[in-house]
């Protein structure tokens, strides 16, 4: 009866880590009424950034069956390092996009945007 036990509380405390793996996955959403036109319909791409050094690359997915224009975004540390923010990028449906950027030097903040189609 101990050996079911131990199963059971292993298998409960896998499935609770990967429900919270799955949760800390950053989804980006555009919300309603936020300056663009007002939809129902879920948009943006599900983007997942690395930061190597003062390299940025960020791949971003669109699920959704509306485009997506996703830009990158790289605030250098450095005061007198130069600030970067790419052009839109179009994410069609179901297509993953990559972005790139850097710093001479240390990364201080990086994010994308995200447009819907103008």
């Amino acid at each position: 009866m101990r050996l079911s036990r131990r199963t059971a509380s292993v298998s409960l405390a896998v499935a609770l880590v990967l429900t919270l793996a799955y949760e800390a996955v950053p989804h980006a959403r555009v919300p309603a009424g936020s300056g663009e036109r007002e939809s129902a319909d879920p948009f943006g791409a599900a983007c997942r950034i690395r930061v190597a050094g003062s390299k940025v690359t960020a791949h971003c997915h669109n699920p959704y069956p509306e485009p997506d224009h996703v830009s990158l975004h790289v605030e250098c540390a450095r005061w007198w390092d130069i600030d970067t923010d790419s052009s839109p990028i179009e994410a069609g449906p179901a297509q993953t996009v990559r972005l790139t950027g850097r710093c001479w030097k240390e990364v201080g903040d990086v994010w994308v945007s995200h447009r819907r189609e103008s």
